[in-house]
């Protein structure tokens, strides 16, 4: 028999509530429901956190390694000659490859130079971050089994391949409440990119609640029009209006919840509720055309632009200072199967100076110590060339064996480089990290055991970092 002492409050309809109460056991379990929040969870993290606040700056499509962050010099002496075999050594490539007759290497054309006492190598494409490397930590041995992008960012933003998981976002939410009574714990952004090609597509799994409770969800805010859809007044109706109108559906919601105990109605009242909150707080979160010249300059030219990726960044920046747990940017269009040089540096100037003045803007303003930036992709690019190569023209397929995150503010140690591979980035010869080891740092940081915060769900304690494989702590990049 489950014990009623750890069951979520999701999990308890009004019935089963009195049943409790009838076995005796009503007292202490209305004890322990009353010491958690609104929602079920209990604010208290598991141990004192490093970090209040999660930026997490994703590069979907699969940014290219070798050319950003894990210099290759010796690749350059074997342009144009087989990736030997005994490299490749029959892993799995993706359809787009396997057929061709020859795997030809393809050195970066970017040059690269070692930054800051640390000595990090990064790429001329990152003049910016390169800046901060004194201030990151890179992780170069990262790795998962997927292969092809729908199930590879669903795998590392959900803890699975396949659809219907809870987000690390909504786990977040989820295991730690909220930190603001006006804005949502966990928002999403999806800015333009400059590359001259359609982008990989992304779906609302990637930032949805799964088996959680749907309160618990990212709520995706546009950069262009309405930041949340439908949370104008329609024409003709004002405020009072709204307010009548929102009081009488959580006065129907209510009565729902009374008849049937559903606890889903208990989130679409909270949800209303939060709509109401956002129509005040929204349109001063996303104007910062009173932030100061010296800041708005350095975020760069773009700030101008609707939709861009620095807009996206110093919103980041306004929604953690208003107690946002999570933003989380998602940058789309790193899918260089051809034109990789030209379309990677497209890509790299939308992002390279925004990323940089986040950081500063952050350091500057003591939020970095609270903080944690992470950077990331779903896998990495493959050392040999799809299509045709050039000195300064070539393409990478889908590489999943090793590829790159980092990690900078709220309890990294700074100026860190975990993780090695071979001369041709692409296999891991020291220090593996799987993704799930990435999630469970995160969580880490965060104040949260991957191993405790559990949901009961289809028979198993759903975990963000899944219950077939263990997942470890990557200590070596924490202060």
């Amino acid at each position: 028999m489950t014990d009623p002492m750890n069951v979520p409050i999701e999990h308890i309809t009004r019935r089963r509530f009195f049943r409790m109460s009838t076995a005796g056991i009503g007292t202490a379990a209305l004890g322990s429901l009353l010491a958690r929040d609104g929602y079920g969870q209990e604010l208290a993290p598991h141990f004192a956190p490093k970090a209040k606040h999660l930026i997490y700056l994703f590069m979907n499509g699969g940014a290219s390694q070798m050319d950003l962050y894990d210099y290759k010099p010796k690749m350059q002496d074997m342009f144009d000659k087989d990736l030997p075999p005994s490299i490749i050594n029959g892993q799995r490539l993706t359809t787009m490859t396997s057929g061709q007759s020859r795997f030809p290497v393809a050195p970066s054309k970017f040059a690269f130079k070692q930054h800051g006492q640390s000595g990090a190598w990064v790429s001329e494409l990152l003049p910016n971050i390169a800046k901060h490397a004194d201030r990151i930590s890179f992780i170069k041995s990262v790795h998962t089994e997927a292969i092809n992008h729908d199930p590879a960012v669903t795998y590392i933003c959900t803890g699975a391949q396949i659809p219907g998981k809870a987000s690390l976002g909504s786990w977040l939410s989820y295991g730690l409440g909220s930190a603001n009574d006006n804005l949502p714990s966990f928002i999403v952004m999806t800015p333009s990119w400059s590359a001259k090609r359609e982008a990989q597509a992304l779906y609302n799994r990637l930032w949805g609640s799964g088996f959680l409770p749907t309160r618990y969800q990212g709520v995706w805010f546009r950069l262009k029009g309405d930041p949340v859809l439908y949370l104008s007044d329609p024409p003709g109706v004002n405020r009072d209006t709204r307010r009548r109108m929102l009081e009488a559906v959580v006065r129907m919601n209510a009565r729902e919840f009374d008849l049937d105990g559903d606890p889903e109605t208990q989130g679409r009242i909270a949800q209303y509720e939060m709509a109401f909150k956002m129509q005040e707080s929204v349109p001063d979160l996303v104007d910062f055309s009173k932030e100061p010249k010296h800041i708005r300059d350095l975020y760069g030219p773009d700030l101008d632009k609707p939709g861009t990726f620095a807009q996206s960044a110093i919103l980041a920046r306004r929604m953690i200072e208003r107690g946002v747990r999570q933003v989380q940017i998602f940058h789309r269009e790193w899918d260089h199967h051809g034109n990789l040089p030209t379309d990677l540096a497209h890509q790299c100037h939308d992002v390279d100076q925004p990323i940089g003045a986040l950081l500063t803007d952050l350091e500057q303003r003591g939020l970095l110590d609270e903080t944690l930036v992470v950077w990331g992709s779903e896998f990495g690019r493959t050392a040999y060339c799809q299509g045709k190569l050039t000195r300064t023209d070539y393409g990478r397929d889908h590489h999943p064996r090793c590829f790159v995150h980092w990690f900078a503010g709220a309890g990294i140690k700074p100026g860190v480089t975990f993780g090695e591979t071979d001369d041709f980035s692409y296999n891991i010869v020291k220090d593996p990290v799987h993704i799930r080891d990435i999630n469970a740092t995160i969580l880490h940081l965060m104040g949260m055991d991957h191993k405790k915060l559990i949901y009961k769900f289809q028979g198993l304690d759903q975990r963000l970092t899944g219950v077939e494989e263990e997942a470890h702590v990557v200590k070596a990049i924490l202060a």
